[in-house]
Parts: structure tokens; C-alpha cells; sequence
């Protein structure tokens, strides 16, 4: 009995409590919806002149400020917590909206990461911070921009333009903030995984597994 039982510890419970974690620890099978049908961005321009639009992309939207080279180590947090991993599925963007005349700013920050990054999947469009205020507050969230027009959270939308996130009371959670590394490898990846987890669910129930994201 007692063999039994050290055989159990050593070999069985580890592999449950492997499959347990590898598993996700927030208990969703799909991410609820925080805001649905969020809108598109206008039509503003971009830093390399490209259309930058929600529709079809699984998208990773923020919202970078006036400030941003001060705060351009929250740009690096998502660069090497989130985008490097997951940059090479074709329907996946990272979009910042960024205030008109940060735009040398921001080709500082690219011209750094694209020395050990493929910085295609980044996209950055400029408008007033009239407008990325307004056009945050149609996202209908409990956060709000600081007086730079900026935020250091990030958010997670979808194909359909539904913000995606934590609805429950006790787990609730709008955004990632990209401030705290730890954010972004654990609650903002675990809740990423779903998403593709969910497309792909989707594209193996049309007989299409093999299509890339």
C-alpha cells in the first residue's frame, strides 16, 4: 500500500498537476466579451503609410501617449513579453495610437527594436488627442487616458472588433499593463492562448486546421 502510494507521488501527481497548470488557470473556454463591436480606427495616418484597420486581425491595441519615449520601456515589455512570440501569425497586429507629432519618437523606438525584432506586425497611426480621446471613450471602459493621451494598458480585440477580456467580478480585467512585465506573461498570454485557441477550434471544425492564423 505505502509503495502504491510513494508511486503515486512520484510519477502520477506531477503529471496532473502538469496538465492542471498547462491548462490556463482562469477557467474560461472562451474570453468574454468587455466591449462589443468597438469601432474602427479613422482614417489616419499611419507611420509607413499603410491602411491600419480592426477588421480581420486578431488585434493588440494601445494607446501610446505624448510621452512615449519616456515610457517607450512599456513598448519594449510587449515587445519581448507577447509580440515576439506570437508576431508571425499572419492575423495578428499590434496598433498604437499615437498623438500627431510623436511620430520621430516613434521611428527612435522602431529603429531599436527592429535591431533584434521584425517590427512589421507593429503599427503606429497619428491623430489629435481630441480624437483618441473621443475614439478611446467609445471603447466604453472603466480605464481613461492620462493627460498625454496615453495609457500604459493594452487590449486584446478580436476579428469581429469585440474588446476581449475578464468579465467576472473577482477576476475582471479590461486590459494588461504593460508597466508590469508579469502582466503580460501571465494574465494577458494565458488569456492570448485563448483567443487562438478559439480560432483554431474554429477553423478545425471547417476542416481548415491547417490555415495559418
Amino acid at each position: 500500500m505505502k509503495k502504491n502510494i510513494v508511486l503515486f507521488v512520484l510519477f502520477i501527481l506531477p503529471i496532473v498537476a502538469y496538465l492542471f497548470f498547462a491548462s490556463g488557470v482562469n477557467g474560461f473556454t472562451t474570453l468574454p466579451v468587455i466591449s462589443p463591436s468597438v469601432p474602427d480606427l479613422g482614417k489616419w495616418e499611419s507611420l509607413h503609410g499603410e491602411e491600419v484597420t480592426l477588421n480581420g486581425k486578431i488585434t493588440i491595441l494601445g494607446f501610446s501617449g505624448s510621452d512615449i519615449l519616456k515610457n517607450r520601456g512599456n513598448l519594449f515589455n510587449l515587445n519581448e513579453k507577447v509580440y515576439q512570440r506570437y508576431h508571425t501569425f499572419k492575423d495578428l497586429q499590434f496598433v498604437m495610437v499615437c498623438p500627431i507629432g510623436t511620430e520621430n519618437d516613434i521611428k527612435k523606438i522602431i529603429d531599436a527594436l527592429d535591431e533584434f525584432t521584425d517590427v512589421s506586425q507593429w503599427h503606429f497611426v497619428f491623430t489629435t488627442p481630441e480624437n483618441i480621446n473621443t475614439y478611446y471613450k467609445s471603447l466604453k471602459l472603466k480605464g481613461s487616458l492620462d493627460k498625454h493621451a496615453g495609457t500604459p494598458m493594452v487590449y486584446i480585440v478580436d476579428k469581429a472588433r469585440n474588446l476581449r477580456g475578464r468579465k467576472e467580478v473577482k477576476e475582471y480585467k479590461e486590459g494588461y499593463d504593460t508597466f508590469h512585465p508579469s502582466d503580460l506573461s501571465n494574465e494577458m498570454i494565458d488569456d492570448f492562448k485563448i483567443i487562438l485557441y478559439e480560432y483554431r477550434a474554429a477553423l478545425k471544425k471547417n476542416h481548415n486546421a491547417t490555415k495559418q492564423l
